[in-house]
């Protein structure tokens, strides 16, 4: 099942799948890191490339559409090649290109290297989710949540690394550089790993069966949380010391409670989808999350309102990407080239509003941040009311009780 390749002496006492998930875990965590270095460093990049923070901020549109454009290009090549390669391939081309930004001085060099980023990015963040559960099949579920649960480590210790970086040297190419170094214990690790393959269940139902209105319902849910998701990791930082109510260190610490909160939340997830229905989960996430963007909208400008709205905001949208996908489960076959269709609407919404955002940021001031995630929240709240409307699949496997599905 697992191929043939060799394996270093001293992990021969960890099994084939331990040690395939200690690397896919590595690899999310990376990935993590690197995706959250760019809202810390948004003013130092526009200082860099002369550029207005309107312009710096298409750097979103640009990543963001590698994701998306490489979600959709790369994800079926797992299926003809070994899976550890290609992720390791992808990760060490997206830490390459990461390492050199801060030697760029052009914006639409820049882009093009953010573009690029994007593109060899996806490989390493699809294929940490697709390998995970071909190599643990129906016991993956948890895993998944552990998954984006590490991945939200990596993202709240990026900002910290990076603005210790910057006070210690003066500027961001040493932060960049550590980044990029740190995607070789992952790439190492897997290397002499065998690759696990895509063996479907015999049982698995039609994809075919799959309700078009739902699909795209779903696709839209995912579209706007990750719009909103990203929209708050990466301009919070710049938020904070645009409104004078933070230091540059103390918003880098800002920035890092929201994703730590992204991150203990992903933690509690994990064993609440084991007796918790997906769509109650979502129900409290949407609710959370609404309450903590009224206290940024109407409690901000305090310090005490925009650290308890941003843990708030974190601690909420944890949930919500891992347990849309259980929801989904629980009414349609998600087969790779829907699941695919799903990660290629969430690579859109993480580019299209935090850029929006970035073209009124200056025009209309630090407010329009929470003026669009609360509209995409409540945006959410109604598509999410829309998808409940569909019912269960009834070929539910046997002994999956009613929390568990």
């Amino acid at each position: 099942m697992y191929g043939t390749s060799p394996d270093y002496p001293s992990l021969q006492y960890l099994s084939v799948r331990t040690r395939q998930n200690i690397g896919y875990f590595g690899d999310l965590f990376v990935v993590g890191l690197l995706v959250a270095s760019l809202g810390p460093t948004l003013s130092a990049l526009a200082t860099q490339t002369g550029s207005p923070l309107r312009s710096i901020s298409y750097l979103f549109i640009a990543r963001s559409m590698g994701f998306m454009l490489g979600s959709a290009w790369f994800s079926p090549m797992y299926d003809r090649v070994k899976g550890n390669l290609f992720l390791s391939a992808g990760l060490a081309g997206f830490g390459l290109l990461l390492s050199v930004v801060p030697m760029v001085g052009n914006l639409w060099l820049l882009l093009l290297l953010f573009l690029l980023q994007g593109l060899l990015g996806s490989i390493a963040n699809v294929g940490g989710n697709t390998l995970v559960v071909w190599s643990n099949r129906d016991r993956v579920g948890p895993l998944i949540s552990g998954l984006h649960f590490i991945w939200g480590i990596g993202a709240s210790l990026s900002p910290i690394l990076m603005a210790q970086t910057v006070v210690a040297t003066g500027g961001i190419r040493l932060g960049y550089l550590l980044l990029g170094l740190l995607t070789l214990p992952v790439i190492f690790w897997l290397l002499p790993v065998a690759s696990p393959e895509n063996i479907p269940h015999k049982d698995a139902p039609e994809s075919g069966t799959a309700p078009g209105g739902l699909v795209v319902l779903i696709g839209i849910f995912l579209l706007l949380y990750t719009g909103v998701e990203a929209s708050m990791g990466n301009w919070i930082y710049t938020y904070a010391l645009s409104t004078g109510a933070m230091s540059a260190t103390d918003a880098a610490y800002l920035n890092s409670l929201y994703w730590g909160m992204l991150t203990l939340g992903r933690l509690a997830n994990i064993p609440l989808m084991a007796r918790v229905r997906p769509r109650t989960i979502l129900i409290g996430a949407l609710s959370g999350a609404l309450m903590s963007i009224m206290i940024l909208e109407y409690a901000g400008d305090r310090l005490a309102g925009l650290w308890i709205g941003v843990a708030g905001l974190g601690y909420s949208f944890a949930s919500i990407f891992p347990t849309t996908l259980a929801f989904a489960e629980r009414r349609i076959s998600l087969s790779g080239k829907l699941t695919g269709r799903f990660f290629a609407c969430a690579s859109g919404g993480s580019m299209a509003l935090p850029w929006v955002i970035g073209q009124f940021y200056e025009s209309h001031g630090p407010r329009v941040l929470i003026h669009a995630v609360l509209a995409g929240i409540i945006a959410a709240i109604i598509v999410f009311g829309r998808m409940m409307r569909y019912p269960r699949r009834v070929d539910r496997q046997p002994g999956v009780s009613e929390g568990q599905g």
